[in-house]
């Protein structure tokens, strides 16, 4: 799986670069492999997720489970797990969201601290009542977890395409830049918060997400 860390500074930098970026248990796996190695990493750190080309993420893998309802729910789980893990891992961390982040891939954003979006083109959106995927009451309460209540709900109810501009004044993100910005102004404020004590950011999370992060599966 096409998951890379590089490191600019204090601030790993993970870059998901395999086309629509789905999600599957490999890229789970491999998504796994690198949290549990910043786990090891000591002193300042903070992370930044971005895609590549016109993908944050495009959701979950749905030709791959066509034929396998197994594996769709153990891969829906095991997202769960995945971004639990995220909300209260003990590190800043930012989600450069460089294109469409779709259904699943919306999701993991929510997982993270601070998001910023580019603006002039992609869009974030929870198309699973288009599509016809309902979610289950862990994943509607990612969007509730994380998002102002109204702003989740039309999420849910309609399917709706968010560009750059209306997830920020809908409260999905916390700011906008061109298409050349985007990782930059996230390494901008991931480095400005890595000398966070970590010990303290990860208690103050857990504070804050542990009870969501419980009910998403992850075992704090």
């Amino acid at each position: 799986m096409d998951i890379t860390m590089t490191r600019e500074g204090s601030v790993a930098v993970l870059t998901w670069n395999e086309g629509e970026n789905r999600i599957n248990l490999d890229s789970l796996a491999r998504f796994n492999d690198v949290f549990d190695e910043l786990d090891g990493v000591e002193g300042p750190l903070s992370v930044v997720l971005t895609g590549s080309g016109k993908f944050f993420c495009n959701g979950l893998d749905l030709e791959r489970f066509a034929d396998n309802r197994d594996e769709f729910v153990a891969t829906l789980h095991r997202l769960e797990q995945t971004i639990g893990r995220l909300l209260v891992f003990p590190a800043y961390t930012v989600a450069a969201i460089n294109g469409h982040a779709f259904a699943g891939g919306a999701l993991i954003s929510c997982a993270f601290d601070y998001r910023v979006m580019r603006e002039d083109r992609g869009y974030w959106c929870m198309n699973e009542a288009e599509i016809g995927l309902a979610l289950d009451e862990r994943l509607w309460s990612i969007l509730e977890n994380r998002l102002p209540r109204s702003t989740a709900i039309v999420a849910a109810t309609t399917a709706r395409r968010f560009s750059g501009p209306d997830a920020l004044r809908f409260g999905i993100v916390d700011a906008v830049a061109g298409e050349a910005e985007v990782l930059a102004h996230a390494l901008v404020v991931a480095e400005s918060m890595a000398n966070l004590d970590r010990s303290t950011l990860g208690v103050h999370k857990r504070l804050v997400h542990g009870a969501e992060a419980q009910k998403l599966g992850y075992t704090l």
